[in-house]
């Protein structure tokens, strides 16, 4: 484990993520456990035991019968790391560069709506853990906290970015757009992928959606422009928040789509509000989308299949990276998720050519255990993980994993039970 006296941590230019092993060990010598086990399979056990039988369903269920889910999670296993030895990692360096922000590692916080159903403590408990450690966090406009709050919690410097679904009322788009940006919210991710929610069957037999009981909506309940939509149709949004949670998901999903002649008036807004700032989609699963991304002028995609929770029986989203970043790697700033459990599955989507991989169930299992704590505890877990295989397996930068230390097998699927992933 990590030596808190090793001289070389002073020559580091990131903390020794690593000496959260040894915190952990050293709990036992002051009659104390770790707050609970990060194993991804333990974890989501706990997450269970913890959550509402709302809440379990809602983070857990995926599309259809699950076979993108487990397609994403099979993906990793035909790709096997190559340790390097007798490779002085003792002042590896885990930062990396996304938009101009020096983060403390390649990983972020994947946009994920209506945080209040895990934790009382909702967004802004993962906001300012994202903020401690210095790795960018992504609002959702499925979010269960203001715009407003969330960014001050994050707190003043901090990389934050924000997940769009695009409404199908321009001014409320505007008006998101420049809460966002005055909020500190320096990027923008426009999600293509949910048109409309996917077909969960666990959330549809129990008729559970947490936007048509009236939870979900604080982003457009705080918003001036969408508070005046719901006065002209007759809703108080103060007095009836079922109603107006209903219209404000309405507005957002529910079946209307939006197509590539959009995009540039989008682009052009965000822009003109940001002064130029990034702008992102989210979503892109094949080449032919990734070229056309470049083509618009966008600025970085998410490799993502919304980790299995929109599509049934799609591709990988691994797969897809390794496809997108042949065709267009060199020509755009290319990110990934969907599926990450672990760090080696981080070192992975790094090797294959991501630039950048955000996690999301890892944090929300997390929150739903112990709130801000059980956020702090997972993420840390992960960066000690990440920083320990770079020791051990002789990795100094993240630009050091590339295509040349990955094994690789033939995509041969034979869709293992997602009890043993």
């Amino acid at each position: 484990m990590s030596d808190p006296n090793n001289p070389n941590i002073e020559q580091r230019t990131t903390p020794q993520w690593a000496l959260y092993q040894r915190e952990n060990f050293w709990k036992a010598n002051e009659g104390q456990t770790p707050p609970f086990n990060t194993d991804p399979t333990k974890l989501e056990e706990e997450a269970k035991r913890k959550l509402s039988l709302g809440g379990w369903y809602y983070a857990s269920s995926n599309a259809g019968l699950s076979t993108t889910h487990l397609a994403n999670r099979q993906a990793f296993y035909r790709h096997r790391l190559i340790p390097n030895q007798l490779v002085d990692t003792n002042r590896r360096d885990t930062t990396t560069e996304i938009f101009g922000h020096r983060v403390a590692a390649p990983i972020g916080f994947a946009p994920i709506g209506i945080n209040a159903i895990y934790h009382p403590a909702a967004e802004r408990a993962v906001a300012k853990v994202a903020g401690e450690l210095r790795l960018p966090y992504c609002l959702s406009t499925a979010g269960s906290t203001p715009i407003e709050a969330v960014g001050r919690a994050n707190g003043a410097g901090n990389p934050r970015f924000y997940q769009l679904y695009l409404p199908h009322d321009d001014e409320l788009t505007l008006s998101l757009l420049q809460r966002a940006w005055a909020a500190g919210f320096d990027a923008l991710l426009l999600t293509t992928d949910t048109w409309q929610l996917g077909w969960r069957h666990d959330d549809v037999a129990h008729a559970n959606y947490a936007f048509y009981r009236g939870i979900g909506a604080e982003l457009g309940l705080t918003d001036p422009v969408f508070r005046r939509r719901c006065r002209e149709c007759g809703i108080d949004p103060d007095t009836d928040p079922v109603a107006a949670a209903t219209k404000w998901i309405d507005s957002v999903w529910h079946g209307r789509a939006w197509a590539w002649d959009k995009l540039p008036w989008l682009m052009a807004r965000w822009r003109e509000i940001s002064g130029g700032r990034p702008f992102v989609i989210k979503g892109v699963q094949s080449v032919a989308d990734a070229r056309r991304c470049v083509e618009y002028g966008v600025d970085g995609i998410v490799v993502s299949n919304h980790a299995g929770r929109q599509v049934d029986g799609a591709i990988a989203s691994l797969d897809a990276l390794e496809n997108i970043v042949q065709a267009v790697g060199d020509r755009i700033y290319v990110m990934f998720d969907s599926g990450v459990r672990g760090a080696s599955d981080v070192a992975k989507a790094l090797a294959l050519g991501a630039r950048f991989v955000f996690v999301g169930r890892l944090w929300v299992w997390g929150l739903s255990i112990m709130g801000e704590e059980g956020v702090r505890h997972v993420m840390k877990s992960l960066l000690a993980d990440f920083d320990i295989l770079m020791a051990v397996a002789g990795f100094n930068r993240v630009e050091d994993f590339d295509r040349d230390c990955l094994e690789s097998y033939p995509k041969s699927y034979t869709l293992i039970p997602d009890r043993v992933l």
